[in-house]
């Protein structure tokens, strides 16, 4: 609205580094949204083969195996702390 304050994340610069929380929340909907796609494709599959939950089970190892995947190359490792060669 026009009489509202301006919001706290503004877009004006987009070289700035993300927060802690920021990186957090990415990491945990790349987690789960990985777990829930890639279960809701094997739970389809499971009701066309009618195996009982096993490619269910499947499709929710490999979704959350793709989150870490996505996290990794995403967000990355931490830089090395002081001290450390």
């Amino acid at each position: 609205m026009a009489g509202d304050p301006p919001s706290q994340h503004s877009d004006k610069d987009p070289d700035a580094q993300p927060t802690g929380a920021d990186l957090g929340w990415t990491a945990l909907s790349y987690l789960i949204g990985g777990m829930l796609v890639w279960g809701f494709i094997g739970w389809l599959v499971d009701r066309w083969v009618h195996t009982g939950g096993v490619i269910t089970g499947i499709g929710v190892v490999i979704g959350c195996a793709g989150g870490i995947y996505l996290v990794i190359q995403r967000i990355g490792a931490p830089p090395p702390g002081p001290g450390s060669s």
